[in-house]
């Protein structure tokens, strides 16, 4: 009877035991599970203390009782394992209730250690009222402080996913809620035009935001908390919650013989094998290659972490077959009234990489525009420059932010092209999509520019010395205007634009924007067959030009008297396919 040892529970662990016991009815399994919970919505927590997740006993997803007892499995809470000996096939468990230490062996072990919150390098962190965010005790913790204390003011430090899931949630119980963040914009994995869009919109919700800042000390007067940022700033709070990233749990290996990366991530094969032909690795813990950028990174998500387990399971059971593709980082969040996510590889990464790609933006609805609440839709694709290859996409919305994303997802491990996102056939029907979805059109733009049908710049060349001394056109309506036009603009409506050729230079470069793209294509077309040579549309028009000179990054909210709504990310009476 084989035995097989897993170290850790929750998404990879579980997932991993669960499938070895369906794989073998008779091996002997062990799960050394360090906390009190081996299966819970590790995601769902957030919600919990907003209140959207009311009954705490939804947040789990078995106990270790029930889950022990169906896959006959010895489930070991409040167990942790200190050591492992590779050579005596062994490893060194302390039982946290009693302290007391003992060995176990085993034939194959399964590493799914997770990862832990950073804690900043700042004093105060240990005062009461600062908590971290990463499992059900924590949750617990500060859902007691929430009840007791009451708190009308929260911080939160960093603005990736858990911070700005905190920053929702906390906006429900307290009046007034800040969030701090040392990148020049929230969500830092996503491009600069996308997150200003969406800081914008946290904003327009009465949070306080400070970009580029990091905490250099916390202490307490009474009952207040206070916050000084690098600037000199002090942020007065009743709580703070510290959301400034993960790394892997895994310092307790370092002695192990383990080949482990610089930031501590343990290094598996295509198999999830790690340099040791008996232990395999899953989850947080591990570096596995991303499909695009073909570097080994972290993926910090329960999804590939399930996935993973299944497939160790199998590689035990059957031999090495199954290999892990790796992942197209495909994340999402729901970011107050908008929904935000993100696949595939970022510009600012395949800029790091240096890897050629070019960039489309589109502004359009969720659905058929005269449907009742059609809503607005922002994508943006990249994708290679000559054969179209699909890079990766950011995509904001109202509604059906999800079910495209995972479209592009799936056609990025197909290896799949714009011209294929072209051809995609959708589900269609009004209150769903339009007749031509956001992703066909989206494929429109992209082959377009393949094709050299017109030529495209983004926000960024607008400052670059090759277009300073470009003539840019608007082509939108007198009423559009009124909202604002791009220094140095000149106006010439679409409709307009045959009848006034002769105002426009011939000698010089001509940019044209609309409000979102579509008629800033139409000009391009009118005027290249018209004897204009260098004209270039401005990708996602005035509306993706808006999301980065239109978000004010030092207003403070808390002393306007009014907090604006968020009319600057969609206008009202905006046209959303022009």
């Amino acid at each position: 009877m084989k035995k097989y040892l897993i170290v850790g529970g929750v998404a990879g662990g579980a997932s991993t035991a669960a499938r070895l016991r369906r794989n073998d009815e008779s091996a002997e399994i062990i799960l050394f599970e360090r906390g009190k919970y081996i299966s819970y919505a590790n995601c769902g927590l957030p919600y919990y203390l907003g209140g959207v997740i009311k009954d705490r006993k939804k947040l789990f997803v078995q106990t270790a009782g029930e889950f022990g007892k169906r896959f006959k499995i010895d489930v070991r809470t409040r167990n942790e394992v200190l050591s492992i000996d590779p050579l005596e096939k062994k490893v060194r468990v302390k039982n946290l209730e009693t302290w007391n230490e003992y060995e176990e062996s085993y034939d194959k072990l399964v590493l799914s250690p997770g990862a832990k919150p950073i804690l900043p390098p700042v004093p105060g962190t240990d005062l009461p009222g600062i908590f971290l965010l990463r499992n059900v005790e924590d949750t617990d913790q500060i859902k007691h402080f929430l009840e007791k204390k009451k708190p009308r003011r929260a911080l939160v430090i960093g603005a990736g996913f858990i911070g700005i899931e905190m920053v929702e949630n906390l906006h429900n119980i307290c009046s007034e809620v800040s969030l701090v963040e040392m990148a020049d914009r929230v969500l830092p994995f996503f491009d600069l035009e996308m997150a200003a869009a969406l800081y914008r919109h946290i904003k327009s919700h009465g949070v306080q935001v400070y970009l580029q800042q990091r905490i250099t000390n916390l202490a307490r007067e009474n009952e207040e908390i206070i916050a000084t940022l690098d600037n000199g700033k002090n942020i007065k709070t009743d709580l703070v919650i510290i959301a400034a990233g993960i790394r892997p749990d895994t310092a307790w290996l370092q002695n192990s013989g383990l080949a482990l990366t610089p930031n501590g991530s343990i290094m598996v094969n295509d198999f999830l094998l790690t340099n040791d032909e008996n232990i395999y690795a899953v989850g947080d813990a591990i570096q596995t290659k991303h499909q695009i950028l073909r570097q080994d990174m972290n993926a910090y998500l329960a999804g590939p972490a399930s996935k993973q387990g299944r497939i160790v399971a199998d590689n035990i059971i059957y031999g090495n077959k199954r290999r892990y593709c790796g992942v197209t980082g495909n994340a999402i969040l729901k970011v107050f009234d908008l929904t935000a996510g993100i696949v595939g590889a970022s510009e600012q990464q395949l800029k790091k990489h240096q890897l050629p790609y070019r960039v489309s933006v589109i502004h359009t609805a969720s659905n058929a525009g005269y449907y009742p609440d059609a809503l607005p839709l922002t994508i943006k694709l990249l994708f290679t420059p000559d054969t179209g290859n699909i890079l990766g996409a950011q995509i904001i919305g109202f509604r059906g932010v999800d079910k495209r994303l995972d479209v592009v997802s799936a056609f990025i491990q197909l290896q799949g092209t714009v011209f294929d996102l072209a051809e995609f056939e959708h589900s269609y029907a009004p209150p769903y999509s339009s007749a031509r979805d956001p992703l066909t059109i989206a494929g429109f733009v992209a082959e377009n520019m393949i094709g050299e049908r017109f030529r495209s710049i983004d926000w960024t060349d607008l400052d670059k010395e090759e277009f300073r001394q470009a003539q840019i056109l608007d082509v939108r309506t007198d009423e559009e205007i009124k909202s604002g036009m791009i220094k140095g603009s000149i106006h010439i409506p679409l409709d307009d634009l045959r009848d006034r050729l002769k105002e426009l230079p011939a000698d010089k470069d001509i940019i044209v924007y609309c409000r979102a793209g579509l008629r800033g294509y139409l000009a391009c077309r009118l005027l290249t067959q018209n004897g204009f040579e260098r004209v270039y549309n401005l990708s996602g028009g005035y509306k993706t030009y808006q999301f980065i000179h239109e978000a004010k990054e030092t207003e403070d909210v808390f002393t306007e008297d009014v907090v604006h709504p968020d009319d600057q990310l969609y206008p009202e009476g905006d046209s959303y396919l022009t």
